[in-house]
C-alpha cells in the first residue's frame, strides 16, 4: 500500500511568497538587462560564452572564463577555448583582437538589443553581431569571418567589463 500527497496543492502564504518570488527575479532580470544593454551602447563589456554553436549547429557547452567575447578600451577581443589547455592561445583555442568600426545598435519591438560591427585585425576580419534577449542579460553573437564560412555562435551572459571574470590567452 503506497501513501501518495498532492504538492499541487498550494496554501495561500505558499502562493503568495512564489508570486513574491516570481516579482523579484523579474525585476532582477529587467535590471541585469538595462545594465548589459548600456555596457553594450558604451562598447564596454564583456558576453561570457558558456555554449559554443559551430557552423553545423552542433553545441558545445564551454567554460565562460576562457570564452567570450570583449570589447573595452576601443579593441573588440573574440577568444573560443573549446579544449582542454594548449592551443595556440594557451588555454585551447584561440585569441584575435581588432578594432570595430560600422557599429550599429538597434532595438526590436520585443525589447532585445542588437548591435553589429565589424572587427579588422591580426587574425580576424568578421562581422560580429550580437542580440541582449529582452528582459534579460542573456545574449547571443554570431561571429561571421569575411574571408570563409566557418560562423560561430556563442551564448552567453553579457556584462560591463569591470564586472567580468574572464582570462585571456596570447593573441595573434
Amino acid at each position: 500500500m503506497a501513501l501518495f500527497t498532492s504538492c499541487a496543492t498550494l496554501t495561500p502564504e505558499q502562493k503568495a511568497a512564489k508570486e513574491a518570488q516570481k516579482a523579484i527575479e523579474a525585476r532582477q532580470d529587467s535590471i541585469s538587462h538595462d545594465i548589459a544593454v548600456k555596457a553594450l551602447n558604451d562598447m564596454d563589456f564583456v558576453l561570457e560564452a558558456d555554449r559554443l554553436i559551430f557552423k553545423r549547429g552542433r553545441p558545445a557547452y564551454v567554460s565562460s572564463v576562457t570564452n567570450f567575447i570583449s570589447s573595452v578600451n576601443g579593441t573588440t577581443t573574440v577568444q573560443v577555448a573549446p579544449f582542454n589547455g594548449g592551443g595556440p592561445n594557451g588555454v585551447g583555442g584561440v585569441t584575435v583582437e581588432g578594432k570595430a568600426s560600422n557599429i550599429k545598435v538597434s532595438e526590436e519591438k520585443n525589447g532585445s538589443y542588437t548591435l553589429s560591427m565589424s572587427v579588422i585585425g591580426n587574425g580576424i576580419s568578421a562581422v560580429i553581431s550580437i542580440t541582449v534577449i529582452g528582459g534579460t542579460n542573456r545574449a547571443t553573437a554570431v561571429v561571421t569571418p569575411n574571408f570563409n564560412s566557418e560562423r560561430i555562435t556563442l551564448e552567453g551572459v553579457l556584462h560591463p567589463a569591470s564586472a567580468s571574470s574572464t582570462y585571456k590567452g596570447r593573441s595573434f
